[in-house]
């Protein structure tokens, strides 16, 4: 029988959980996502009344659940196009290594791996939905002032 609520979050999730929507595709990228970032799933897609496409599913890479749709007329998401307003950013042990595999699976680069100036190894990828995904790996820890100082050599960069 039904019970309230004991907590406004239910257990294991977060406060924000992104929702990445799809073009048709959501059962692919479920798979892609399985063989490529080591997803788990903790919610086994719902598929529309016909067949055509997934209304809820849920994985887990790390320690963070994603739900995932298929995006369905009139709504006000939609799966990437050309361009995306939200990235993702994954911590992983080993940035180069997953950076590598998403390729040779079918990712494109939008940024090639590189050293941050807040201490991070990180690179950008498009995954085949349109996705981008910042991977990333926590490398060195900096004073304020050395970061500061890396900062500004990193925009110094630019005016070249």
């Amino acid at each position: 029988m039904a019970q309230p609520a004991k907590h406004p979050v239910p257990e294991g999730m977060h406060n924000i959980t992104a929702h990445l929507w799809f073009d048709g595709r959501c059962s692919d990228a479920i798979s892609f996502y399985q063989k490529v970032f080591d997803a788990q799933i903790i919610a086994e897609p719902v598929p529309w009344p016909g067949g055509k496409g997934v209304i809820h599913s849920m994985i887990k890479i790390g320690d963070s659940n994603i739900m995932m749709a298929d995006a369905w007329p009139d709504m006000v998401e939609t799966a990437p196009n050309e361009h995306t307003s939200v990235g993702i950013f994954f911590y992983t042990p080993d940035c180069d290594a997953l950076y590598t595999k998403a390729l040779e699976e079918g990712c494109t680069v939008v940024n090639e791996m590189m050293d941050t100036f807040w201490g991070d190894r990180m690179g950008k990828i498009r995954d085949p939905f349109g996705h981008v995904w910042a991977i990333a790996t926590y490398k060195m820890v900096y004073t304020p002032e050395e970061m500061d100082h890396n900062q500004k050599e990193w925009l110094a960069s630019f005016s070249g």
